[in-house]
């Protein structure tokens, strides 16, 4: 599926692709948008189901990354570095394990699902209720993940989300459908394949011993806790994540500053 999407910044330049979380859009980015596409060819896309992109069939990861990979090509994109945040960061994550880029960044989304399975199963019955009742365990989840967020940008937020039932509930379906240990392998069939430089940064604690689990699974894997920050850590501290992303930029093989 071609996704609708943003394209910055000037032509040749190295190439930057974003990818956003669950219900949000291509807009999450908007306050770094500008900044990156200074130095970068920036292509910022909307998920199916979410913002301007039409609905799919499916909602797992690869079928997210599948459709990333065919709009990066679309735009002759062919070495991009892939900066992913929350459900973004498991779908970039994909696409490392299935197409060429040159590094992955990883917003705030643990790789470890069975973990997420058990707090997922408290919020499900409200999730497969009425729609009221799902935007409000929606709201409520995302609530309690915001941590520092001012209120402004909240409130950008609030005003281009798209909490769809069907989406939600087909993105999570694996967690809600599989066993702690078919995650695992389904986690594993993904991280196992990514061999590029890949940097996590988590404002959310995921849990003891994740750094360990990560760079086990992925041996590339830089882990970083900015304590206290929470799920948007990214949008909290605008000016030190575009100064990680550099760094992190300009350490990849060939080298390059955001």
């Amino acid at each position: 599926m071609l996704l609708a999407h943003e394209l910055l910044g000037p032509a040749g330049a190295p190439e930057l692709v974003l990818v956003h979380g669950i219900t949000d859009s291509h807009e999450m980015w908007r306050p770094l948008l500008a900044p990156l596409a200074e130095a970068h060819r920036v292509l910022a896309v909307d998920l199916r189901g979410h913002g301007a992109s039409p609905d799919g069939d499916a909602y797992d990861p690869l079928s997210y990354a599948a459709d990333v990979v065919e709009t990066v090509r679309s735009v002759e994109f062919t070495d991009p570095l892939l900066v992913g945040h929350s459900l973004g960061g498991l779908v970039v994550s994909a696409y490392a394990a299935i197409a060429p880029c040159r590094g992955v960044v990883n917003v705030d989304q643990p790789l470890r699902l069975a973990g997420f399975k058990d707090g997922l199963a408290q919020l499900e019955p409200m999730l497969r209720a009425d729609d009221a009742t799902f935007q409000a365990a929606i709201t409520m989840m995302f609530t309690a993940m915001n941590g520092p967020l001012p209120a402004t940008e909240q409130a950008r937020l609030d005003a281009n989300k798209r909490a769809d039932q069907q989406v939600v509930l087909g993105t999570w379906a694996s967690v809600f459908e599989s066993t702690a240990e078919e995650l695992d392998a389904q986690v594993q069939a993904i991280g196992g394949a990514v061999d590029v430089p890949y940097l996590a940064i988590h404002g959310l604690d995921p849990g003891p011993g994740y750094a360990e689990w990560l760079t086990a699974l992925i041996p590339s894997a830089t882990y970083e806790e900015w304590p206290d920050l929470g799920h948007y850590l990214h949008l909290v501290h605008p000016a030190r994540f575009l100064a990680r992303l550099a760094a992190f930029e300009a350490s990849l093989p060939g080298g390059q500053s955001a």
